[in-house]
């Protein structure tokens, strides 16, 4: 599985890259604004910065909802830096944006995915990641792993090079159930990366190393 960190903050962005694990970067103007990011250009150079770190993937969002608008903006944002793929909403005109994109070689991350018919959409449109939003549908009392497992086997049995990058991922446990069903990215913050390390054994264990090493070396 590939892990991507779902953020705008550059200290957050630097600690999992130098952990040696990160594959890429998803944000969007919300967390952006989160990070005091005001205004499209200095967005967009923070995205080049992103980009600049991770030398990976980095999802850059549209503001448009119309097709006419995602394509000039979603062309915009791909030629700021070759890392950058366009992230696009899952509604019909997005749909379209992302049949464009994909016929011209550039790379889409179909976003606000909720269903496997939206997914199955999204693939045949030809984007490079779908992103199903696992903790936006346990809000409403669905299983958003269970939908990450069936779009994972749909694309599977179609023979789709789309990934399936779960997104809206809470914790590690979301993580964990992520790759029990074969999703191929995981975007999530990094307190969830970082708490695939965690073990009582291993902290027990490593404490009780250090003693022993202790009551013979002093």
């Amino acid at each position: 599985m590939k892990f991507f960190i779902d953020t705008a903050n550059l200290d957050q962005i630097r600690e999992a890259h130098d952990l040696g694990v990160l594959d890429g970067v998803t944000t969007n103007p919300s967390l952006m604004a989160k990070e005091g990011i005001k205004g499209t250009e200095n967005q967009r150079a923070h995205y080049v910065e992103i980009c600049n770190i991770v030398q990976a993937d980095v999802s850059a969002e549209v503001i448009a909802t119309d097709y006419e608008g995602m394509i000039r903006e979603g062309s915009e944002l791909a030629a700021l830096n070759p890392h950058i793929v366009v992230k696009i909403p899952c509604i019909a005109e997005g749909i379209k944006a992302i049949k464009y994109f994909s016929d011209k070689g550039i790379r889409t991350n179909c976003t606000l995915i909720f269903s496997v018919g939206q997914a199955l959409l999204a693939a045949k449109a030809g984007a490079t990641y779908v992103s199903p939003f696992v903790g936006r549908l346990d809000d409403i009392g669905e299983d958003g792993v269970v939908l990450v497992g069936q779009i994972v086997e749909m694309f599977r049995y179609y023979g789709y090079q789309t990934q399936v990058l779960a997104a809206s991922i809470r914790n590690t446990k979301h993580i964990l159930a992520c790759v029990e069903v074969g999703a191929d990215v995981a975007t999530c913050p990094l307190s969830a990366i970082k708490g695939l390390l965690n073990h009582p054994l291993t902290t027990s264990g490593l404490k009780t190393f250090l003693e022993d090493y202790h009551k013979v070396n002093g």
